[in-house]
């Protein structure tokens, strides 16, 4: 740690034990049930960022600038709450001894919210179902907070070890894969239902099901049980905020992995959001969206268990180094589609597959690490705080990844159009759209590296309580 961290930090305090009993090795039933909400977070990131904008765009008529702020206005109001919503999670804790009553809430609302997002009627004016949506979305999104957040939380008082928070990250990506792929190619499928109003409304029912089912599952999972010195945890929902920032402030490592994670959702963000055009303008071809994920997301899901193995050897950090640097080469390469589109592209999406695993597991695999060294020095039971800035983070990226986008389609020119009807794309917004999916998330992701470089904490910090490896 740096020498500022270690100067402002108050004496050593006592783990947190607000946690089951710290196995030496997790059980498969509590690895199984967290990992499975990761049909609920996965399906919520990837389809709305998927068609969203799309569904906009080239259904309802939207105007693409205004299309971005509708997602962008939406997501801001996530980063809002967020932080909110940590405290709220804490004082949950505090009070009922777990986190789960906040999960439960957002598994159950989230599905009628998000199946409102894709249920504007037919010839809608575009101003109203811009209007609609964002309304919509905000719901949806406020439920899916009320879950994510205290999900976040749990992996830090699920274990202390730091070997098994990467096993059941990596667990929980190997699912999250597996939801990618579900939403991102089952979903473009269901939307060919009926004509295309039906199309988004039977999607958006079977998605807000499926979602809203994996979150309530994985809520069983958050332990019981609340550790008397959690008494002294701020009730004020305000709390959220004040803790967040003075979180961000004390704690080196989290400043570092929390900037390097939001830089890589931005690249990922704009990624998920171009693949729609890709396939539709660049390739030519609306089947190409599914291929596309299949691509991404197979290699992902063969090689979760392989970035366990390697962290093992190298690290979590050494090992998110690796991953980010293998996706920013793989990214970059699909540049080249601007001049030569074809099905080589599958395979530079199948290497960001691969390397996409490890930059999801290993960044939330070190996030506990961060929680229990600060729980340590600071003292236990602000885990839903560094959640809550955690998913505000994310979420920011994310969010300016489809505003990004949205930008890049404005200055290129590119033409908004309603369902049935067809235009021709100027050279330049095909351009533009190549871009967003190759260079422009190659630089982000390098550019994360740069904070990577300034990450401290490793295992002995971890798993060595001698009082020399917390400064």
């Amino acid at each position: 740690m740096s020498r500022n961290d270690a100067d402002a930090a108050p004496p050593a305090l006592p783990e947190p034990t607000v946690s089951v009993a710290d196995p030496a090795r997790l059980s498969g039933s509590v690895i199984g049930r967290y990992a499975i909400g990761s049909l609920g977070t996965g399906g919520f990131a990837t389809l709305p960022g998927l068609v969203l904008v799309f569904y906009l765009t080239d259904t309802l008529g939207v105007a693409a600038w205004a299309a971005g702020l509708v997602i962008t206005g939406a997501k801001i109001w996530d980063v809002l709450i967020d932080p909110l919503v940590g405290g709220l999670s804490d004082r949950s804790l505090r009070r009922t001894g777990s986190r789960r009553r906040l999960m439960v809430a957002g598994g159950i609302a989230l599905p009628v919210f998000f199946l409102l997002t894709f249920a504007v009627p037919a010839d809608t004016p575009p101003v109203v179902a811009a209007t609609w949506v964002v309304l919509a979305f905000l719901l949806a999104s406020t439920s899916f907070s009320l879950f994510q957040v205290p999900y976040i939380a749990l992996p830090a008082e699920l274990t202390a070890r730091y070997d098994q928070r990467t096993r059941l990250l990596t667990a929980r990506v190997a699912v999250l894969a597996l939801a990618i792929l579900l939403f991102g190619a089952g979903g473009p499928l269901l939307r060919k239902i009926g004509n295309p109003y039906t199309g988004y409304l039977v999607m958006g029912l079977v998605a807000g099901v499926v979602i809203g089912a994996g979150m309530l599952i994985s809520s069983t999972v958050a332990p019981r049980g609340v550790a008397p010195d959690l008494a002294a945890v701020d009730a004020a929902p305000a709390h959220g905020y004040r803790a967040g920032f003075a979180a961000l402030r004390r704690s080196q490592p989290f400043r570092v992995l929390l900037s390097a994670y939001l830089l890589q959702a931005l690249a990922t963000g704009l990624m998920l959001a171009a693949a729609n055009y890709v396939a539709v303008w660049v390739m030519h071809s609306d089947d190409a969206l599914t291929f596309l994920f299949v691509a991404l997301i197979a290699p992902a899901i063969v090689f979760s268990p392989v970035w366990n193995a390697v962290s093992r050897r190298l690290g979590k950090e050494r090992s998110f180094r690796l991953a980010s640097t293998l996706f920013a080469v793989a990214a970059a390469s699909l540049t080249a589609a601007i001049w030569v589109p074809g099905a080589w592209m599958y395979a530079s999406v199948a290497v960001a597959g691969a390397a996409y695993a490890g930059m999801q597991a290993l960044p939330m695999a070190m996030l506990p690490d961060v929680i229990s060294h600060d729980a340590r020095t600071h003292g236990p039971g602000q885990a839903g705080v560094f959640g809550g800035m955690w998913t505000a983070g994310e979420t920011t990226g994310m969010a300016l990844g489809a505003g990004l986008l949205a930008l890049i389609l404005t200055v290129t020119g590119y033409l908004q159009t309603t369902a049935g009807h067809t235009v021709v794309q100027p050279g330049a917004a095909v351009t533009g759209i190549a871009a967003a999916f190759g260079v422009v998330p190659a630089v982000l992701t390098l550019l994360s590296l740069v904070f990577l470089a300034r990450y401290r904490l490793r295992r002995e910090d971890i798993d060595d309580p001698a009082p020399e490896a917390r400064s």
